[in-house]
């Protein structure tokens, strides 16, 4: 199978997945009154897809450890049962983000619920795998926190007035957040353990814990969701055809990216990959400022948010690399 051989090409594919879990969403945003429940459906057979094909490519090379056919048969069973939970859990995080995110808004949803996951997800995933430096590690999360929270104020300061904001909403962001971050230590542990999983065969079994989640947790959001009225397949299945593309596409960019994250973790351990990962809402800011124009005669201040971000995010990179290359 393929793995990086050096930290560089470590850092560029977890760099890559970053932009992949930033990007997906404008999939979604090219469809006109979809209901995510229902775009979720083909999302998540998207990324599921892509690491499938990708466990039978790069998985399968020659050279660099077990091919994933052969991975998937040698591995522990309980390696292979935590990959699956890590997936289910993220769909149920990344669910209720979406949501979070319709209820409040991106200036609440994001900090409370990406901040969370990501300083949870690296001490949980460093406690099992204590890779690279403590100290520096922590210094660049504290960076990312602080450019995800510069990321809400920005967004903030582009709303006017005093909205009151639902307490309903930040309990969602807060579950949201708590789940999101606790993915990370099953996939750590899949990888780490004894008969370990491949990085590929992980994806796999994590995509696929996300699809089996659908059948439980969004067929109930359909049901009984956070945000709007109760939604039926018949929505689904009225769809254009674009509508489907669009959600297979999202998945498979986010899968990708996925796929990315838990290959550079074989060589630099899943608290620095996830740390820089988990960096995503950077990248999605980026394509509302270029692409979607979100930003287009904001205030003074909502600017100085997004420098104030970048230059975090940059700190926030430089500092979790040297984390590694001082270990």
């Amino acid at each position: 199978m393929f793995v990086p051989a050096t930290f560089v090409t470590a850092l560029i594919m977890t760099i890559l997945s970053t932009i992949c879990w930033g990007s997906f969403a404008n999939t979604y945003k090219l469809t006109k009154n979809y209901r995510f429940e229902l775009y979720y459906w083909d999302y998540a057979v998207g990324i599921l897809l892509v690491s499938i094909v990708l466990a039978f490519t790069l998985g399968s090379m020659s050279g660099g450890g077990q091919s994933f056919l052969v991975n998937l048969h040698s591995a522990a069973a309980m390696n292979m049962v935590d990959a699956g939970i890590g997936g289910f859990l993220f769909n149920i995080a990344n669910v209720l983000l979406i949501a979070g995110i319709e209820i409040v808004g991106l200036a609440i949803a994001f900090p409370i619920s990406i901040g969370i996951a990501l300083v949870e997800g690296v001490i949980l995933s460093y406690i099992i795998q204590p890779k690279g430096s403590a100290l520096l590690l922590g210094l660049g999360v504290a960076m990312a926190v602080l450019a995800v929270i510069l990321i809400g104020k920005a967004y903030g300061a582009l709303q006017s007035g005093n909205k009151k904001v639902p307490r309903k909403g930040i309990l969602v962001c807060l579950v949201s957040g708590l789940l999101m971050g606790t993915f990370a230590p099953f996939v750590t542990k899949s990888m780490t353990a004894a008969h370990p999983l491949t990085p590929y065969t992980v994806a796999v079994l994590f995509t696929s814990g996300a699809l089996i989640c659908c059948f439980f947790f969004n067929v109930f959001l359909m049901k009984k969701p956070l945000v709007g009225d109760p939604v039926g397949f018949s929505g689904y299945w009225s769809a254009p055809g674009s509508y489907h593309a669009l959600g297979l596409l999202g998945g498979a960019i986010w899968g990708l990216g996925t796929v990315f994250n838990f290959v550079a973790a074989s060589l630099v351990g899943v608290p620095i990959s996830y740390a820089i990962g988990q960096a995503s809402p950077m990248i999605a800011a980026l394509w509302g400022v270029f692409v979607w124009h979100e930003f287009r005669g904001a205030s003074g201040r909502a600017k100085i948010y997004l420098v104030g971000m970048f230059v975090c995010y940059v700190l926030a990179l430089i500092l979790i690399a040297r984390a590694y290359q001082v270990s």
